[in-house]
């Protein structure tokens, strides 16, 4: 049997670079200079769900501070998270994963991302799911419905195009309907104004939707809000937060947008608390209950904030849970 601890690793690396250092090396063919790319490639990833072809969008992801990022824990219990999941140093990485479905008679885009006016101030690191649209041959004005979970600015700014225009011109905007009352509520706005978060989300939300209430199609909870997809009751993250059923013949999956914001922190640490939540109470009895579902049905999970493509299957472990990423597939 050969061992080998780090001591002989490390001086087997010192020895070998003394060795080479000593070896006479040929001068390389000379070849012009290749500059760096300095820019990724795009983010979209199709999977099917029966006959419906899906497409996973990657809208970027943002990086903050640990710092208040659970509101319920100390900062030394968030770092040790984020130490755990190998993030850079003091930050915790929050993906965006909206998701395209092509039912074969609707163009369904579920949530639309931070929209593009996020993308120069954070130097393209959110923003991205037009040009990743584009890059995955899909027109914009193609998609007949938006099918929006909850009103957070991560997942509804994306209906505005840069000059304000809709982002998706023929498309359907399809909003829960609790959700629209509570946000749209000048009772509710005037009670959030000593949350400077709060106040902010009930600005964003008038800003966006400004002009085009007559346009907003609110679904209720329980219903098939497009060909195969209905609307689960998940609150507590927002008072209307939705998640939804897809399923095509005998296949399904759950797309539970914000159940879960990232899963290394609250699948591993169910009863944490985003500092986003509403309802931080009601969002962890959620979580349990939606889980509990998932893991028994071994169902196929995407997650909004899962690292992208944002697909795999969530396992009980203890009283925790953990997810389990699925394979890449080169083919659909």
């Amino acid at each position: 049997m050969i061992g080998l601890d780090r001591r002989q690793l490390l001086t087997g690396a010192a020895a070998a670079g003394a060795a080479a250092a000593l070896t006479p090396i040929a001068a390389p063919a000379a070849r012009a200079a290749v500059p760096p790319a300095g820019a990724q490639a795009p983010g979209f990833y199709r999977y099917k769900v029966g006959s419906y072809e899906c497409t996973s969008i990657n809208d970027g992801a943002f990086v903050r501070p640990v710092d208040n990022f659970v509101s319920n824990i100390s900062k030394d219990e968030a770092q040790a998270a984020s130490d755990a999941a190998y993030m850079p140093q003091g930050k915790v990485v929050v993906p965006f994963n909206p998701q395209l479905i092509n039912t074969g008679s609707k163009l369904v885009l579920i949530d639309c991302g931070n929209g593009i006016a996020s993308f120069e101030p954070t130097k393209g690191a959110v923003g991205r799911t037009l040009q990743n649209l584009a890059a995955a041959g899909v027109d914009p004005k193609s998609i007949d419905v938006v099918l929006i979970s909850h009103l957070h600015p991560d997942h509804t700014n994306g209906i505005r195009a840069l000059d304000g225009s809709m982002a998706f011109p023929n498309a359907e905007l399809m909003v829960p309907a609790k959700e629209w009352e509570f946000w749209m509520s000048d009772e509710n706005a005037a009670k959030a104004q000593s949350s400077e978060m709060m106040k902010n989300y009930f600005a964003n939300v008038r800003k966006i939707y400004t002009g085009i209430e007559s346009k907003v199609t609110k679904y209720d909870w329980g219903k098939e809000v497009a060909p195969g997809i209905t609307a689960i009751a998940t609150p507590g993250h927002t008072p209307g937060h939705t998640s939804f059923a897809v399923a095509s013949g005998n296949s399904k999956i759950l797309v539970q947008s914000d159940v879960t914001n990232v899963p290394e922190f609250f699948l591993r640490n169910p009863d944490w608390h985003v500092v986003y939540d509403t309802d931080p109470d009601m969002a962890q009895a959620t979580r349990h209950k939606f889980y509990d579902m998932a893991a028994a049905e071994k169902a196929t999970v995407v997650g909004f904030h899962f690292t992208f493509p944002s697909i795999g299957h969530v396992e009980k472990d203890g009283t925790k849970y953990r997810l389990v990423p699925a394979a890449w597939s080169p083919v659909i």
